[in-house]
């Protein structure tokens, strides 16, 4: 029995970031950095999320310390509905995707230094 794979797919936002990351690696003289990367999206992070979409840590379930934080937790929570965001660690990167019924939304890729992503903005208001 061949069961049912996730369908993955990538937001605007995530493209960014990753022409974003691409931009540093070659301003750094380093592309096979991020063609590694790009190797590690293709070959071992979308086929491990097409397959165990749940795999990620949950990400909502974070108690923000500043009420500011617990209050856009709450607001996405709404937002997302049924929904669940959930974090994907590899390598040196981290990776925000929403899962949402059968099908998983790459939303953001940062660096393990970089220190927020901006979720208000992957829905509207």
């Amino acid at each position: 029995m061949v069961s049912k794979r996730a369908a993955v797919k990538l937001t605007a936002n995530f493209e960014a970031n990753l022409a974003s990351i691409e931009g540093f690696w070659i301003e750094a003289d380093a592309p096979q950095t991020y063609d590694r990367l790009l190797n590690v999206l293709l070959e071992t992070v979308i086929p491990n999320l097409e397959h165990f979409p749940e795999m990620g840590r949950p990400f909502l379930v974070r108690r923000g310390q500043a009420v500011e934080s617990q209050a856009a937790i709450e607001r996405l929570k709404t937002r997302i509905g049924p929904g669940d965001i959930r974090e994907y660690l590899t390598d040196d990167y981290l990776i925000l995707y929403a899962l949402i019924g059968d099908a998983v939304y790459l939303l953001s890729i940062r660096h393990h230094r970089q220190l927020s992503f901006d979720l208000e903005g992957f829905w509207p208001k």
